[in-house]
Parts: structure tokens; sequence; C-alpha cells
């Protein structure tokens, strides 16, 4: 395993490489807002002016959680682009926002992670946006990222249609954190929305028992929940 000097430095590299690669294919072919369609940005300066500040939220095991924004308009949008249209970079302007928040936060965190996908629905997808946002926070604050210190043991149902308990029964003992990676360590989990909680509070679990000292929390998007009105929030897990 890397010491989080070796690893740290190859993130840099990495990040480096990329943002050549992704400015020679701008060039080629200009990015359009996922939003509104005009040319220039994934998130144009218009929309991203248009984003509200979510409310300050508590979840049931942390000992924070941050939340930059409302899940509504082009958050929304943005969302639902980057976790089933594979609009991967849009982890760009989205893990920016988050990254706002977090400075705003001044947390001492000493590993990031995302919350996991279980295999299947990862090999499903392709990708976890969970874990391109983890990525890019770590990145950016040269906090280490460890992106299999915790892991979805149970494949859960969606949580679409269900009520704030069914969502809390559905992922209970769904995840295990490896000790050996977080027990006396501070970790901040990263997830693309928080609804009711319930999944980052089962992955809060998972991490005290493994040793975890403090655990924060931090969301791009933070939707309202009622179940009548669940389904505007498509497959939103927590």
């Amino acid at each position: 395993m890397r010491n989080a000097d070796g690893q740290s430095s190859v993130y840099r590299i990495e990040l480096l490489a990329h943002q050549v690669v992704t400015a020679v294919l701008d060039l080629i072919f200009p990015p359009h807002c996922v939003n509104c369609e005009r040319v220039g940005n994934l998130l144009c300066p218009r929309c991203l002016a248009t984003i509200t500040q979510a409310p300050a939220r508590a979840v049931p095991g942390l000992d924070g959680v941050v939340v930059r924004a409302n899940f509504e308009g082009a958050i929304s949008t943005a969302i639902h682009a980057f976790k089933y249209d594979r609009q991967t970079r849009l982890r760009e302007p989205l893990g920016a926002l988050l990254c706002q928040t977090l400075r705003a936060a001044a947390w001492v965190v000493d590993v990031v992670m995302p919350v996991p996908l279980h295999t299947t629905r990862l090999h499903e997808r392709g990708y976890n946006q969970a874990a391109l946002l983890a990525r890019y926070v770590a990145q950016d604050f040269d906090w280490q990222y460890v992106p299999n210190a915790i892991e979805r043991v149970r494949d859960t149902a969606s949580q679409v249609h269900l009520d704030a308990q069914e969502r809390r029964e559905n992922v209970a003992g769904a995840f295990a954190a490896n000790p050996r990676m977080v027990c006396g360590r501070r970790v901040l989990l990263v997830d693309d929305v928080l609804t009711t909680g319930s999944t980052l509070s089962a992955c809060a679990d998972a991490l005290r028992e493994a040793g975890a000292i403090c655990i924060y929390g931090a969301t791009v998007a933070g939707a309202g929940y009622s179940k009548e009105a669940d389904g505007g929030v498509p497959g939103t897990p927590a």
C-alpha cells in the first residue's frame, strides 16, 4: 500500500494529466451546459447562480454533515446526468461546489471515502458517482483517499418507493468497514444526494464498529423527503 505522501503525488500527476487531456478535448468538442445547453461549461455560470444553499442537516451517527445545495433545478439535472447518463466529467463542477462547503466546515480529516455501491450495481452502472466525487475532494484537500475502506456487503433494494422507516431497515447491516484502514481515524464519507440520511447512518455504524473516532458526511445536494414526493428523486439511496 502506498503511504499518504506517495498517494498524494500520484493523484497530483493524474490530475494534471487529466486537466491537459480535458483542455484538448474541450477545444475540439466544446462542452455544453447539461441544464440549459449553453456552450462553454458543463454547468454554466448562469445556471450555477441559480443554486440555492441547502438548510443545515443532522444525521444520526455522524459528527457532522454538510450539504451544498437543494436538490432542484440545475443541480437535480446535473446529478441525474452524472449518475445515470455517464456524464462523469460533472464530477468537476459538482466536486468544486462540495469543496466550497467543506472549506467553510474546516474539519480535520484523515481519510476520505465514498458511500459504496454493491458490486452488482457497480457493474451495471460502470462507475460509482460517489467515488468520483470523493476522489475529487481528496485531491483538492490533499487528504488520503481510501475507496475500499467500507463496502456494501448486501445488495439492497432501491430506496425510491420506501418510507423513512423502510429505508432504515433496508440498509441496516448492509455495510462493513475495514478496521486496518479506519481504526483511530477521522473519516469523511461522500455521496451525491442526502434524503433521509439512512444510508450515511448505516455506513457510520459500520465505521464506528471498525474503530473510526470521528465520522463526517458530505453531499452535493439535499432533498426534502416525503414518500409521496419521492418519485422526484430517482434512485436516491440516502
